[in-house]
């Protein structure tokens, strides 16, 4: 249920942002929050993360469901052990959701947060990026830290102890 609910509230919290940002800035404007760091934008990204495959729209689209697919078919792993790995599943699939509706409805994904990092610009994104970033990163996390008990736990891995 956890999934659902955080995947449920990143796609929504998603799409409004992108909507406050398509109601309120220009495209192609930028809003400057701490200047010469951080401003607020609106682009259309047309690729996939850091502009990568600008154009395959239908392509991105497809990987989409695909990757959809594999988190709902192969859930049973991504959710093994702990709540961290719930919270890793729910980010990404929101993350998912929220630009694969830019992406049927739209033909693009809407972008705003821009950073300059070092006086050089960090690619523009959105909430359902770093929802995905931080999912995968969470679940990282989940499968080290599941290595480092089998490997301090021998046993852990034994068949008797693997019945669930």
């Amino acid at each position: 249920m956890l999934v659902l609910c955080l995947g449920f509230g990143v796609a929504v919290l998603d799409q409004l942002t992108k909507h406050l940002t398509q109601a309120n800035i220009p495209y192609g404007h930028q809003v400057p929050i701490i200047p010469g760091f951080f401003s607020l934008s609106h682009v259309h990204n047309t690729g996939a993360a850091w502009g990568m495959l600008q154009g395959y729209n239908r392509w991105l689209i497809g990987l989409s469901f695909v990757m959809l697919g594999m988190v709902i078919a192969f859930r049973r792993h991504f959710l093994v052990g702990s709540r961290l790995a719930h919270v890793a599943a729910g980010l990404i699939l929101g993350g998912i959701v929220g630009n694969l509706v830019d992406r049927v409805r739209l033909g693009y994904v809407v972008d705003f947060l821009d950073f300059l990092l070092w006086g050089y610009p960090f690619p523009s994104f959105n909430i359902a990026d770093s929802s995905i970033c931080i999912g995968v990163g969470l679940y990282m996390v989940t499968q080290f830290k599941s290595q480092e008990h089998v490997m301090s736990n021998p046993n852990a891995s034994s068949p008797e102890n693997l019945q669930a």
